[in-house]
């Protein structure tokens, strides 16, 4: 096992992006047509992680003209480019597979307002800069 923990280091990505289930993210996918490739965006909820190390992936979900589309996609794979958090969902689950079944205001989740962690980081920057401008 020591030898595979080794090769995943090696060949995975070096900054992987971590989104919680419960997110809302957005997925730039590289895509082919024809000749040309263009990252297209996929925004959705992540309702499931799975995996871990190089095997890891994530289920996004989200509604298209009333119908619910799921993609899977493995965080390591070189056509995943970003995997951008946009808002944080509050849940109690590890698996949000029950929101298949919900339709219009029921499928949605409550967003986390106040993050600790980025509210901390956010006063300090903001504090540095005011003491930076009045010097």
């Amino acid at each position: 096992m020591h030898l595979i923990e080794q090769l995943e280091k090696e060949m995975g990505k070096k900054n992987l992006p971590t989104p919680a289930v419960g997110d809302t993210v957005e997925v730039h996918y590289l895509i082919r047509e024809g000749e040309k490739e263009r990252v297209q965006l996929f925004i959705g909820q992540v309702i499931a992680i799975k995996g871990r190390g190089i095997r890891r992936s994530i289920t996004v979900r989200r509604i298209v003209q009333g119908e619910g589309v799921e993609r899977v996609f493995p965080l390591h794979n070189p056509r995943v480019k970003d995997v951008v958090t946009t808002a944080k969902g509050k849940r109690r689950r590890a698996k949000l597979y029950y929101l298949r079944d919900r339709v219009g205001k029921s499928a949605r989740l409550k967003e986390v307002v106040g993050d600790k962690s980025a509210d901390a980081t956010e006063g300090a920057e903001t504090a540095a800069a005011a003491t930076a401008s009045k010097s």
